[in-house]
């Protein structure tokens, strides 16, 4: 499932976000969005998927398989487009378990009931997510990290084509971090188009294969992480002085308070 921008330009009130953004997404690949706080990551987020929309223009548009995101019918771009919002409005008084179930929905053929199909993706997105445990306990009763990791796990038994992940990592200990960063890129690796907002550096090198860096002036720069994650580039991006170390093939930055050499 290609998702593709052409001429995608964003604006907040008052501020340029994004300027004339041509991207293409491709199965198989997983792409990191950097950059500081206010430059448009959500935003962007939103607009590929369907929940901001672009500055009007007669080359402007975000399409899925070729076709624009109004033009999908809402369950069938559900089975192939999900979001994980940075916020999620409202609250949820069922169990984990019921609450993952709702990733389902989108998939569902009978109003009498669940299929077995939905009850066995349900369990798999709650035992992959180290949920388990908590499967019984209501969704309101759990701390941040733990609801972090239900929010995905709904988001694993929507199953999509294509994932939209807005700082999938918020509250995750360093254990669910790396864990969840493995299980996208596994994902990826079985051909699922993976987009997330990241704020480790480190991260996006180690599992990412592109990046998408938005500077505050509104222009962007993509590319694969080789290409993309240099130092000058971080540094523009950072409004900040990095210094790196290579560790095999791996380039690591860090920040730091002198002036870089």
């Amino acid at each position: 499932m290609i998702l593709q921008t052409r001429n995608l330009t964003l604006q907040h009130p008052g501020k340029l976000l994004c300027r004339n953004l041509s991207l293409t997404i491709n199965p198989g690949e997983c792409w990191a969005v950097l950059g500081r706080n206010g430059c448009g990551k959500t935003t962007l987020i939103h607009a590929l998927g369907g929940l901001h929309p672009a500055k009007a223009g007669q080359d402007s548009s975000v399409t899925i398989a070729g076709m624009a995101l109004g033009q999908w019918p809402r369950r069938e771009l559900a089975r192939n487009l999900g979001i994980l919002l940075q916020d999620e409005p409202g609250e949820f008084w069922g169990t984990v378990y019921d609450y993952v179930l709702l990733g389902r929905h989108p998939h569902a053929t009978s109003m009498l009931g669940w299929e077995a199909d939905d009850l066995e993706m349900t369990s798999r997105a709650i035992e992959q997510m180290e949920l388990g445990d908590l499967a019984d306990r209501l969704l309101v009763t759990l701390s941040g990290g733990e609801r972090q990791r239900a929010r995905i796990a709904l988001l694993l038994a929507q199953s999509p084509g294509c994932y939209l992940l807005d700082e999938p990592l918020q509250h995750l200990d360093l254990r669910h971090q790396l864990g969840t960063m493995i299980l996208f890129s596994e994902l990826a690796k079985r051909g699922n188009s993976i987009i997330m907002v990241l704020h480790d550096i480190g991260w996006a090198a180690r599992f990412c294969d592109h990046a998408l860096l938005l500077f505050d002036d509104g222009h962007a720069m993509s590319g694969s992480t080789d290409e993309v994650l240099k130092r000058d580039n971080l540094e523009a991006l950072y409004h900040c002085n990095l210094g790196e170390f290579i560790a095999g093939r791996q380039h690591h930055f860090f920040p730091q308070t002198v002036p870089s050499v």
